[in-house]
């Protein structure tokens, strides 16, 4: 069994900065991609970021300049440094991962999910 755990979510104040991060666990193999989708009340769950092997990362629009994935993969863990946020960064953050398992071909994994809250 392939799970993602995710932590560092909370409140903060509007130009503040968070730093989440995701560890897989279980019997993989590889891991070839992990990425951060969020997901707002009534909203579509969208891309945050994404990072490959040979780190090349990919960013939403909306949080480019702002925001910062990374990857440890002695760790098999993916972090995300969340700067400058804003109100409309509010919302349920969850780590996804393409793994490759000993006994199972790949797919992708999801995490439960951290909730994000940028309040004043």
């Amino acid at each position: 069994q392939v799970r993602l755990l995710e932590s560092g979510g909370g409140l903060v104040q509007p130009g503040g900065s968070l730093r989440l991060s995701c560890a897989a666990s279980g019997s993989i193999l590889s891991i070839n991609a992990m990425g951060w989708y969020r997901q707002a009340p009534g909203k579509q769950r969208e891309l945050v970021a994404g990072i490959i092997s040979g780190d090349s990362a990919n960013y939403a629009d909306s949080v480019k300049g702002r925001f910062t994935i990374s990857r440890d993969n002695a760790k098999n863990t993916v972090y995300l440094q969340m700067n400058s946020l804003k109100p409309e960064d509010t919302a349920v953050y969850y780590c996804n991962a393409l793994v490759k398992a000993w006994t199972a071909p790949s797919r992708e994994y999801w995490g439960r999910g951290t909730q994000v809250t940028v309040s004043s």
